[in-house]
C-alpha cells in the first residue's frame, strides 16, 4: 500500500493550475512508474522532493539505526517543503510519500498551512468506506 494511491484523487480535487508535492525519503528512487500518472500536463502538475542528505535519511542509513528523531525529520521535511514551494508556488497540497513523515505531519500543516496527506490519510479512507 502507498500512499500514492491517493494522487488521481488528489488531482482532481485541485484546480488545473494547483500542484502536488510529492515528499519522499530519497526522492532519486520515485521514479515516473511510481507515480501512475501517463498524462505529461497532469505529470506536470507533480513536483516531487526529497529529504536526501539530511540527518533522518543519514540516521537511517546507519545500521543499527538510532532511535527516531521526530524534530529532525521535523526540520529535514519543513526545509523540503520550503524549497519546493519556492520554486513552485502554485503548490497546493502536500503528499507524504514516505511512511516515516506522518510523525511530522500536523507540524508541516502549521508550517505551512497546506493540507498534507499520508499513509495514514490513505488507512483512514479505506477503514471509513467499509466500516
Amino acid at each position: 500500500m502507498s500512499s500514492l494511491l491517493l494522487l488521481p484523487a488528489l488531482l482532481r480535487q485541485l484546480p488545473a493550475p494547483a500542484k502536488i508535492a510529492v515528499l519522499t525519503y530519497d526522492s532519486t528512487h520515485c521514479s515516473e512508474d511510481l507515480l501512475g500518472i501517463n498524462d505529461p500536463v497532469t505529470r506536470a502538475r507533480i513536483v516531487i522532493g526529497g529529504i536526501e542528505g539530511g540527518k533522518f535519511w543519514h540516521d537511517e542509513l546507519q545500521r543499527p539505526a538510532p532511535p527516531v528523531d521526530v524534530a529532525a525529520i521535523e526540520k529535514d521535511v519543513a526545509a523540503c517543503v520550503a524549497r519546493l514551494r519556492e520554486a513552485q508556488p502554485e503548490i497546493a497540497v502536500i503528499l507524504f510519500e514516505c511512511a516515516g513523515f506522518p510523525l511530522v505531519a500536523a507540524a508541516i500543516r502549521r508550517i505551512s498551512r497546506l493540507p498534507v496527506y499520508d499513509i495514514t490519510s490513505l488507512c483512514r479512507l479505506t477503514i471509513a468506506s467499509v466500516a
